[in-house]
Parts: C-alpha cells; structure tokens; sequence
C-alpha cells in the first residue's frame, strides 16, 4: 500500500515559528536517563505457578488476551510505549541511513539498523510484559548523537566516501542541538484503548528524516506461550532523498509459561522503497520444537527491477549478526557490544500527569521493592480510573481525541512530522 505521506498538504493553522507537538518539551529540562530496570529472570515461583494454572484454566486456546487481566509478577517495569522508544538505543546508527551514497546503500543501511534494534527494546529475551497503555499515554524523549559518530558506513569495495548532498537543513547547527550533537526526538502516544493502538513518531530535524508508526497489540493465548502480533506499518521518510521506507514488525511469543518465560521473536517482515525499487525481507525464525537455535534472524535485500540479491544478513537478533554483500564482503556486527545513547528525559516531577514515567510511577516503585500486593493495589486504581473516564465519555457522547495522532485511514499519523513543516 502506498502512503503518500510526503504528499499531504500543511494546514495552514500548523504553521508555526517553532516545532510543532514540542510545545510543552524543552530539551533543557531533558536529563540523562539513569533508569536501568533489568529484569532478573528467575523463573516462576511455586506461589506464582499456581496463579497462573489458575488464570490458564479460564482461557480458552486462540482466546484474545486484550480484556484479560493478568497477575502483577509478570509485569516488566516500564510502559510498552517506553518500549518503543528504546526500539531507539542506536540512533547513530538510525542517522547513518540517510548519509547512503545511494538507494542500495541507503537501504541495506536501514535493515541494518532494523536488525539491531530489538535486542534493547526486548531487554534480552526475558520474559516479562510492559504496562499496557492507558488511552491518553504519552511517553517523550529524546537522544543526543554525536555528530562524529554519524559517518557513511564505507564498505571496503567502493573506495572512500564522503557525506554529499546533505541539504539547507543539515549544514545548519540545530537550536536544540549542543554543538557537536545532532537530536532525536521522539514522542509515543496510546491513541485507542478497544482495540489497543499505539502510535509513534521519531524525528530529526538537522538530518531531515523521521519515522510515524502506529501499532496494534494483539494477543492470544497458545497453550504453554502468549503469542502478541504487531499489527500495523511504520513509514521512514528520508526528505533529502524524497524516499519512504515503509516496514512492519515482528510477532513476539512468551514461551514456557510456567517455568522459566522467555520471549522469541516470529514471522516475516518487510521494507519496501517504491521510489527506488528496493525491497528486504526478514524472517525472524521460532525455535523448533526439537533442537535448532534460538533468536535466529534471516534477511535478503534485493533490487526488485532486475530481480538482484544486493545483500544477505544472518544471525541472533540478541546477537551476532554477518551481512554479506553483492561485493563478496561480508561485515559481522555483535549486538551485545553496540554502545547504546541513553535517552534522555524530563524527571518524573516535570512530566505531565499522563506521561508513562509519572503515571506508572507507584506501580514501579512496589514492583522495585517487590511489594507485589501494593503493585496490584496502584494498577487498579489506574485501571479503574480508566474505566471511569471511559462511561463518562459515553455518557457526554464524546469521543476520545489523540493529542499528537490523527487517524487516517487503517493508520494513525502524527500531526506535525517533519514532512508538513519543512
């Protein structure tokens, strides 16, 4: 499906001296994360076993999991929409892309990058589950990258290389920027509660590309696993090369539920860039049931017209990956050793009421000193308060309205991406 999201025409109420949807978020209130919630993989305890044999026993094979409610132990300690953003955690790698040479090479960039990406999102592969949302969730932040760390990638076959045709926008210093450092800014939102729709946007200005994405989670119950598909697309906008990558995402499944849970990844994914003709396909493989290897990740960029494999990726998704070019060469990226830039983020007591960090804030905090009654306690009134809003609405016959999402079509599109203001 083609979007033509770089075709919409600015409204004219969305011309604004600043960015737009940044009003409230000063990059000088933001402060480096320090937030670090590992996750201790311990298995399921004997207490916490039964629970769960009690909740399987109302559950139904294929049964959607939405409106379950699930026991508090399993809950990771932060938002899903915190998740997204950690999707992030190599932004130098994200702002590489556009400094491609050429369609391949900006491509081939992308998967890359797309590969890495979900072994800080999923916190390795234990096996615990983010707050869902509440409708009205926000989560911001944003991410400095050093301006020498986003360089060409030169691959050995094509000589040196330099950053060329960078545009008006990329020469000049960014107002948010400290010198030296290009900025990422991002910005999730739960934009519908029935069915669950996340939608998020991630930007930068001085490089003149972003990202719009919405996501619908969906889960099944799978027996001994929890399977949650990734409904939805995200489209990368390149505007220095007027090129949109449009990409959709894996499902994640929750495996041994009873003993000790951990996440796999599953299905086939695409990128796909019409302007220029290249498309990628990447298959996250499930472990079989006997032997095989686990968090195994396969990928093909190819030239659609002329039917050419320009580049093969294989490995672990939480690991080693080897990419293999049409040069021969081949380059070996190990995900555990990336650097990862820390985001950074307004303190919890400067966030607005219904930003993830505030609003979960309580939940957290018992979860840290593993007061599991208290958890629970602080998520119920949280959810009811949810349920509250959600009679009154109907009540008032008014409908629930996004702050930084409008709906169009099956996708939701973030109100002032860079393609309208530029």
């Amino acid at each position: 499906m083609r979007s033509s999201f770089m075709q919409v025409k600015p409204v004219a109420s969305q011309q604004c001296s600043h960015h737009p949807g940044q009003e409230d978020i000063s990059p000088s209130e933001e402060v480096t994360d320090t937030e670090d919630n590992e996750e201790e993989d311990l298995g399921v305890l004997d207490d916490q076993r039964s629970v769960i044999l009690h909740l399987l026993s109302q559950l139904k094979l294929g049964m959607d999991l939405t409106r379950v409610v699930l026991p508090t132990f399993i809950l990771e300690k932060r938002s899903l929409l915190e998740m997204y953003a950690n999707f992030m955690a190599h932004p130098d790698m994200f702002l590489s892309i556009t400094a491609g040479a050429t369609a391949e090479d900006r491509i081939i960039r992308f998967v890359e990058y797309y590969l890495t990406a979900f072994h800080e999102g999923r916190k390795g592969a234990v096996a615990k589950k983010p707050y869902n949302p509440v409708l009205g969730e926000t989560f911001h932040c944003s991410w400095e990258v050093p301006r020498d760390k986003v360089k060409p990638l030169v691959r050995s076959n094509q000589g040196p290389t330099r950053e060329s045709g960078r545009g008006s926008n990329n020469s000049q210093q960014g107002e948010d920027s400290p010198e030296g450092s290009y900025r990422v800014r991002f910005v999730a939102e739960q934009v519908s509660h029935h069915p669950p729709v996340s939608g998020f946007y991630c930007e930068c200005r001085e490089r003149q590309m972003c990202v719009n994405a919405h996501v619908w989670t969906k889960s099944k119950f799978m027996g001994m696993s929890v399977g949650v598909s990734m409904v939805g697309e995200g489209v990368l906008c390149l505007l220095e090369h007027d090129e949109e990558y449009i990409f959709t995402l894996p499902c994640a499944y929750a495996r041994s539920i009873l003993t000790v849970p951990w996440v796999e990844l599953g299905g086939k994914v695409s990128i796909n860039c019409i302007k220029s003709g290249y498309s990628a396909t990447v298959t996250f493989h499930t472990k079989p049931f006997y032997g095989g290897k686990v968090h195994r990740v396969t990928a093909e960029v190819k030239h659609n017209l002329t039917n050419t494999i320009v580049c093969k990726a294989q490995g672990e998704w939480n690991g080693t990956l080897e990419f293999t070019y049409s040069s021969g060469e081949t380059k070996v990226i190990d995900t555990s050793k990336l650097p990862v830039i820390r985001k950074r983020l307004r303190p919890v007591e400067r966030q607005g009421r219904t930003e993830s960090r505030r609003l979960w804030q309580h939940v957290t905090k018992s979860l840290k000193e593993g007061n599991m009654d208290e958890a629970t306690e602080h998520k119920h009134r949280l959810e009811e308060s949810q349920r509250v809003e959600e009679r009154k609405r109907a009540v008032d016959n008014k409908p629930w309205k996004p702050k930084y999402f409008t709906k169009e079509g099956d996708g939701w599109i973030y109100n002032n991406p860079l393609w309208k203001s530029t």
